[in-house]
């Protein structure tokens, strides 16, 4: 029997959801007709999940979730995010992912208090068939937070993303194999016709007056994004150690094994991941050359010459991966890996630029 379990993203800093006049204010503790948002969540999922955990960022925070619970009389996990190489959503969702054995889980954040069990439960039955389920709204905006994940695989991407410093929930969908974009207009809606589910408490203000999300734009229907996905564990495991290499300053073995890897998803067409192995290599490359001295101008050129390659097959991937966003109106996802495009040709130019003048 397929085990599911719930992941509530409750580590957040909740920016919006402070004023000037008062102390920091946890928005999960945040009352909504007098019972804290986490409550709501949870009351509203636990028919549908075998196991509910709770991520959150600090101790203090996990001591004071405790004795909400206690005092509602609800059991769930709650755990710390374990530390990585980035903080945020990524670290949050990996962190429940290690603290279940459920075979898909469903991310949550924790000012998603409408949230309808049988909303969550038609997410989690789409997994059965993709490694990641997320909702895609018309104009293309994305549900980032709230996802339905395969256990197994998503835990060595979302680590391995972690590895590479990669922060945002939006990287997920780009490096997953078998993805589904899911319009709420059609099964949801019928399901929860106000969307409701899909409202969440930016600010305080919101505790009062719910907003909507926008249902206008070109997207009507469901967009599945498949991929290649020959050895993929196997090569994330690689992708991890040579991230590890690079930080103990083993830069040639590095740069061999992100060249590897690079190789290997070009083959598989994909995109994402084989711009971050060049990417990265070329990252190898400028630890190498900012190590060389000064009057080692050969040495310097012929590894900016590789960087230049490394940044070149990057952009290019970026490129393809742009393409098909473009194709389905992607919007968020077309934005990000703009911005990655843009990045990598920025260092590049900026690098060139000073080798020449050697």
């Amino acid at each position: 029997m397929t085990k599911r379990a719930a992941l509530i993203l409750a580590g957040g800093k909740a920016h919006r959801f402070q004023t000037t006049d008062q102390s920091w204010q946890d928005k999960a503790l945040a009352l909504l007709e007098d019972k804290p948002l986490l409550i709501h969540i949870i009351e509203n999922i636990t028919t549908i999940v075998d196991e509910i955990i709770i991520c959150t960022n600090q101790e203090e925070r996990k001591i004071k979730y405790h004795n909400i619970l206690e005092k509602h009389k609800i059991e769930a996990k709650i755990v710390t995010d374990e530390k990585t190489n980035v903080n945020g959503p990524n670290a949050a969702i990996l962190t429940g992912l290690k603290n279940t054995q459920a075979d898909i889980c469903i991310t949550i954040p924790c000012d998603m208090p409408f949230i309808k069990p049988n909303v969550a439960d038609h997410l989690l039955n789409l997994a059965k068939n993709f490694d990641i389920v997320m909702p895609i709204w018309p104009n293309g905006e994305l549900e980032t937070l709230i996802m339905t994940l395969q256990h197994a695989k998503e835990k060595e991407i979302i680590q391995t993303l972690c590895q590479l410093k990669r922060t945002r929930p939006n990287d997920i969908p780009r490096a997953t194999p078998k993805t589904l974009l899911s319009t709420p207009l059609k099964t949801i809606k019928i399901i929860d016709p106000a969307l409701k589910s899909f409202i969440n408490i930016n600010t305080q203000n919101d505790l009062k007056k719910l907003q909507t999300r926008n249902t206008q734009g070109p997207i009507q229907e469901d967009i599945q994004l498949i991929q290649k996905e020959d050895n993929l564990i196997s090569n994330l495991q690689q992708m991890r150690n040579a991230a590890k290499m690079y930080q103990e300053n083993q830069l040639i073995v590095a740069q061999e094994k992100f060249d590897q890897c690079k190789n290997h998803f070009e083959k598989c067409d994909n995109f994402f991941w084989t711009a971050l192995s060049s990417e990265n290599k070329g990252k190898t490359l400028l630890k190498q050359i900012k190590q060389q001295k000064e009057n080692n101008q050969q040495a310097i050129l012929e590894f900016g010459t590789k960087y230049k390659e490394a940044c070149t097959n990057a952009t290019h991937q970026y490129n393809k991966e742009i393409r098909i966003y473009k194709k389905h109106q992607c919007t968020r996802l077309l934005e990000r890996a703009i911005a990655d495009k843009q990045q990598v040709l920025n260092n590049s130019r900026m690098l060139y630029s000073a080798i020449k003048k050697l």
